[in-house]
């Protein structure tokens, strides 16, 4: 197996069962939920592992999101493992993630009632991470190659908090990760 896959199956052993913030999730359910709308969209692999990988960022280095309020929730995961990520896996899944945070600020900027529908911990990080955006963020957001993409990993991320749900597991995902290695 190749070592890029081994890392990734080893930071979610250790630290998959992390809880998901104040989430009623972990970490590893919240991936593997994500991973399974992608692929239920019939997304493309790079897409589907992206939807996967998006919040590697929270567990990627041992840290863990805050678990109250009180604290900034933003802890630009969305950057930490971005470099790795592009390395490994090329823009088509690293420019997704990278751009997931700045895609909830979009959607909430230009669909109003997409902030109602945001759990509270998305609500909370969602003005911690700099609210709604300006025209000129917009703008600089849909000048980004991957930025459709992200907007579709988005949903989905804020779809995968159910508790208890029946998912895939990781080895379910390993055929998808390996095709997507550079």
């Amino acid at each position: 197996m190749h070592a890029v896959i081994e890392k990734i199956q080893r930071i979610f052993h250790e630290r998959g069962a992390n809880q998901y913030g104040t989430e009623a999730v972990t970490q590893l359910e919240h991936a593997l939920q994500s991973g399974e709308l992608a692929e239920a969209s019939s997304a493309p692999q790079s897409l589907v592992i992206a939807s996967m990988l998006h919040d590697i960022g929270h567990i990627f280095h041992g840290s863990e999101l805050p678990g109250n309020y009180e604290d900034n929730l933003d802890d630009k995961h969305e950057f930490v493992a971005n470099a790795w990520l592009k390395e490994h896996f090329g823009p088509e899944v690293a420019d997704p993630i990278r751009l997931h945070v700045a895609a909830k600020r979009y959607l909430c900027t230009r669909q109003p009632s997409y902030e109602d529908a945001l759990s509270p911990t998305s609500r909370k990080s969602y003005h911690d991470q700099g609210g709604p955006m300006s025209p000129e963020e917009m703008t600089s957001f849909e000048s980004e190659p991957h930025y459709r993409e992200a907007l579709e990993l988005r949903r989905w991320d804020d779809l995968a908090k159910e508790t208890e749900k029946e998912t895939p597991s990781l080895q379910h995902f390993l055929p998808a990760l390996e095709s997507c290695l550079n």
